[in-house]
């Protein structure tokens, strides 16, 4: 937790969801979580939590084909929210890919826009009760604007995903195959704490990330991601950090082999521009 402010607004939040969705069939949150930001806040605990919230929101909003259709939005609190956007998933059954994908490249940008430093999971809520409706009928949604002038319309972004650990075969893979098919650069390392780094356009990150958390994991999260609005003379090779996508190990130790030297990841991190990110993810500078 980067400050008890912080800290004090995300527990304010939670509170304030927790009393207007008071049924677990509405609200789900992480109950270990919750406690440890209570305490933290409260005094009880001398260090800042070790897990961050993690909740998700069910809605119903009525579509032009049906009525009742549900809407599950998954949020976590990053460590500076709310002076970031929160991380969030919406899953609806009945939206297809692609309007899932502009869903929910749709609800980020009006976030970005419209939640400056303040709490936005109710601005959330309300925007897909909202236009939902938009994205289920054929029709394009009234929801999307012409992008500014000089830019594209289109998101450049960059998703730095931890997991507790990454070892089966199975899954492995399927962050290789699933990075290449949707044109995505970046690398994967196994071991524990397993990292991926994903980065390509907005849609294919977030197409990537949905396919990943719901497979079978002790933990895994959206540590940091970084946004950028593409424009007109941007191409996205010219703001990639990756050549491809691979999977990266570093000196493997330990007695399954399955730590990784970190003062090579930080060395790999450093030459490509991105050593900041090796103290977010273990918070003490690289050497």
């Amino acid at each position: 937790m980067a400050c008890c402010e912080e800290a004090e607004a995300q527990l304010a939040e939670l509170e304030l969801l927790t009393s207007m969705f008071p049924s677990q069939e509405e609200l789900v949150v992480d109950q270990l979580a919750y406690e440890e930001l209570r305490a933290f806040v409260e005094g009880r605990a001398d260090s800042p939590p070790t897990t961050r919230p993690q909740f998700s929101i069910r809605i119903s909003v009525d579509s032009p084909t049906a009525d009742g259709v549900d809407i599950t939005l998954s949020c976590a609190f990053p460590l500076d929210y709310p002076k970031v956007l929160p991380e969030i998933a919406v899953r609806c059954s009945e939206l297809s890919r692609a309007q899932h994908t502009q869903l929910v490249s749709d609800l980020t940008s009006y976030l970005r826009e419209s939640c400056d430093g303040g709490m936005c999971v109710l601005t959330a809520v309300d925007w897909l009760k909202e236009h939902t409706p938009g994205y289920l009928s054929e029709s394009p949604p009234a929801a999307r604007k012409e992008p500014p002038a000089g830019q594209s319309g289109e998101m450049f972004s960059r998703l730095w995903i931890y997991s507790h650990h990454i070892y089966n075969k199975s899954k492995r893979k399927n962050i290789l195959e699933w990075a290449k098919e949707l044109d995505l650069s970046g690398f994967s390392m196994p071991g524990k704490p397993g990292m991926v780094c994903v980065e390509g356009l907005q849609p294919a990150a977030e197409e990537f990330w949905a396919r990943v958390k719901v497979l079978t994991w002790k933990r895994i999260m959206i540590r940091h991601r970084e946004d950028v609005p593409l424009g007109l003379s941007d191409t996205v090779d010219s703001l990639r950090k990756f050549s491809g996508f691979e999977e990266a190990v570093f000196d493997p130790h330990g007695s399954r082999g399955n730590h990784m030297d970190l003062g090579q990841l930080f060395q790999f991190l450093s030459d490509r521009g991105c050593a900041e990110i090796f103290q977010m993810y273990f918070g003490v500078e690289g050497r």
